[in-house]
């Protein structure tokens, strides 16, 4: 058996576990960042809740504020996968480690995704608490989960990149925090390998690149998401200003405290775009 058969049978492990376990049917998926979690306390009901470490091959992550849980329920009626908490490169994994999950929940049949985020504010104007829809994003990880041999049963070798975060998505977004009273700020989000936070010389660079907002993970996902020709709207919870915005250190505590209080406003629009998107055929 060569590597990316060896691959393959890995996802099919973990997809096999996941359907005995009842996971079925399901064609919108989410993915929770720091502290963002809230949204699965609206799930009726929830019929599975699987610790990443109980799935065959699935890696696990060890940050705070990331609880490491699969959620299997509904919301509105809707059948919704919930990724409760995401691994990062700076873990320790290797990019296709990182991706592992979300090639999972597309081959369940995932073809529409919402992944969340907190971010470092770049963009003057912003403030924490901000929300920001991901128009575009700026790869400076080091690495791309599409390295190595292709997965043809995903996507091309030369995949397209000119629209990773769907326009219509993102209309459905504004408008349904429109209705409910919500300004979502619109930016580009830059990645970076982290762990420890980017230094206000780097900041400044990223803000002449025309990046709006900072993180740590978020493109993996998007890349691998996109290979398979799903549909992506990524959602940015500004939960600090970056390094040299402001005349204060940066602590991971704040990052908790301000998606904390962000959870609410971010759960009752993440509830009515998943609606929509359910009334237009997208899950």
């Amino acid at each position: 058996m060569n590597h990316q058969q060896s691959e393959l049978q890995n996802f099919d492990q973990a997809v096999q576990f996941l359907q005995n376990n009842g996971v079925q049917g399901v064609k919108a998926g989410l993915i929770l960042g720091s502290g963002l979690g809230d949204i699965v306390s609206n799930m009726r009901p929830v019929f599975r809740e699987i610790p990443y470490s109980d799935i065959p091959n699935f890696p696990s992550s060890s940050v705070v504020g990331h609880s490491g849980k699969l959620i299997f329920g509904e919301l509105e009626g809707i059948p919704l996968l919930v990724m409760s908490g995401r691994v990062h490169f700076y873990e320790g994994y290797g990019m296709r480690q990182v991706v592992f999950p979300i090639r999972v929940l597309l081959r369940l049949g995932i073809r529409s995704l919402i992944i969340t985020n907190a971010a470092g504010g770049i963009n003057r104007s912003y403030h924490a608490g901000d929300l920001m829809l991901i128009t575009d994003h700026i790869n400076l990880l080091g690495g791309n989960p599409l390295t190595g041999p292709n997965l043809e049963e995903f996507g091309p070798r030369f995949p397209d990149m000119s629209e990773i975060y769907d326009n219509k998505l993102r209309k459905l977004a504004l408008a349904k925090a429109s209705q409910i009273g919500l300004t979502l700020r619109q930016g580009v989000y830059v990645a970076t390998a982290g762990p420890s936070y980017e230094t206000p010389a780097e900041i400044e660079m990223f803000r002449r690149l025309g990046a709006d907002a900072v993180g740590m993970s978020t493109v993996p996902d998007a890349i691998a998401a996109n290979h398979a020709v799903a549909k992506i709207l990524g959602i940015s919870c500004i939960t600090n200003m970056a390094a040299g915005v402001l005349a204060q250190k940066l602590d991971h505590r704040e990052v908790l405290t301000t998606a904390a209080r962000t959870r609410e406003v971010l759960t009752r629009l993440l509830s009515e775009i998943i609606q929509q998107m359910h009334q237009e055929g997208y899950c």
